[in-house]
């Protein structure tokens, strides 16, 4: 499962736990010392929350902590990679065209959820392919011992101790064996790797056979991932994005996930399809995105590309998703030139930036070292005032740049 500090699976915002709170979990990070004591807190919330005692022992006496979990928590692919080297890794000629072997193999199945909750079949496919490889690999992770270490970990403990809560509501309801349950390093489970939380509350029977398994069956997997993409509010009838090309002297402080734009006022700003023609005559609206910088691909998402999100917190990740659903329905590939880009800056590396912005008087936020919506608008007024493209992108001009800039500060006779 692709996730970053920004996830946010449905299922999480169900569930308030009371007299849990994130400050008493154990610092628990590459080293184990502290998991019995978070795993005691952890029985505390579970029984507070009904779960049954007996169940609640058994589960929680076997659990392990796994170091390996916390270290690949610290290296997730959008945090590393550039969104060239992720797609590049992800849209593959062999995906693309098992994608649509795929979508003839399920046509009834694909269609009649495509009726019964407004989802084309291409986006599950597409879903389906980026989450497990169609089922070919769904992890072989314990479940409960990775979301119990997840749990005790400071960085997102909230989020994974109800996951964790919600894992023993599945084993109680559906009599899952937890031996069984395998999955992704974060717990996320299936061929649609779900989080427990949205397993509990929008997997779906998709054959009739009278049971969920989202492990073995691809109709089970593929109902509950429309019914799940329709609760996130998919608007029927419209598509993720599109890529498009933007004008050469287009200007960029209009880009961001806060600069929503109907179609006609792009169109009267020059913003054109990605082959030249015009955009359609719509009433559809949408920010413009440049992941990679004014060099790189540029894209108009619109209302279900936040949908994805909803699915996944990751542009890179919902980038891919659109992509994928696009080139299994037949178009053909991005037309814009990726730029020779260094690896995506790591986390650390984006503190420093964030640091920088600060101490010349910007206000990116926390420096917490991810690159959101904040700190790119804040970056785009450092570009704009120092004369750079203000594409919100750390590109080596701009980096250069902000470096000399805190090097040359005054030092403060306070």
């Amino acid at each position: 499962m692709a996730m970053d500090d920004q996830i946010a699976r449905i299922g999480a915002i169900g569930l308030l736990l009371v007299g849990f709170q994130a400050s008493s979990v154990a610092a628990v990070t590459e080293d184990p010392a502290g998991f019995d004591d978070c795993l005691v807190e952890l029985r505390r919330a579970a029984l507070d929350e009904g779960i049954p005692g007996a169940l609640t022992n058994e589960v929680l006496d076997s659990l392990e902590f796994q170091p390996r979990v916390i270290e690949l928590d610290r290296a997730q692919p959008e945090l590393h990679q550039t969104l060239a080297a992720y797609l590049r890794s992800r849209i593959t000629s062999a995906r693309i065209e098992r994608g649509r072997e795929l979508m003839e193999q399920h046509r009834n199945l694909l269609m009649r959820l495509h009726h019964d909750y407004g989802i084309p079949g291409q986006y599950l496919v597409a879903l389906w392919g980026m989450e497990s490889n169609f089922g070919r690999n769904t992890g072989n992770m314990p479940t409960l011992d990775s979301l119990a270490t997840l749990a005790c970990d400071p960085r997102r403990s909230t989020f994974f101790r109800t996951e964790l809560l919600f894992g023993l509501r599945l084993i109680e309801r559906e009599r899952l064996q937890p031996e069984a349950m395998r999955g992704s390093w974060a717990g996320a489970m299936g061929q649609t790797q779900f989080m427990p939380s949205a397993y509990y509350e929008h997997a779906v029977d998709g054959d009739g056979d009278g049971r969920i398994d989202l492990w073995n069956n691809p109709a089970d997997a593929l109902a509950s991932g429309a019914k799940l993409l329709q609760s996130l509010g998919w608007q029927t009838g419209q598509r993720w994005g599109r890529e498009i090309r933007l004008p050469e002297d287009f200007a960029y402080e209009r880009i961001g996930a806060g600069q929503t734009r109907s179609l006609t006022e792009w169109a009267a700003l020059g913003v054109r399809q990605a082959d030249g023609r015009p955009l359609p005559e719509a009433d559809m609206s949408g920010p413009v995105l440049v992941p990679m910088g004014h060099a790189g691909p540029a894209f108009l998402v619109y209302a279900n590309f936040e949908v994805i999100m909803g699915w996944n917190r990751s542009t890179s990740f919902a980038i891919a998703v659109g992509h994928l659903a696009d080139r299994i329905a037949g178009t053909g590939p991005l037309r814009a030139n990726f730029p020779k880009a260094r690896q995506r800056l790591a986390t650390a590396d984006i503190a420093t930036l964030q640091n920088q912005l600060i101490s010349l008087g910007y206000a990116p936020g926390k420096a917490d070292g991810i690159l959101g919506p904040s700190t790119r608008s804040t970056l785009r007024e450092f570009q704009l005032d120092h004369g750079l493209v203000p594409d919100g992108y750390p590109d080596e001009a701009t980096t250069t740049a902000l470096t000399g800039q805190s090097e040359t500060e005054p030092e403060s006779d306070e």
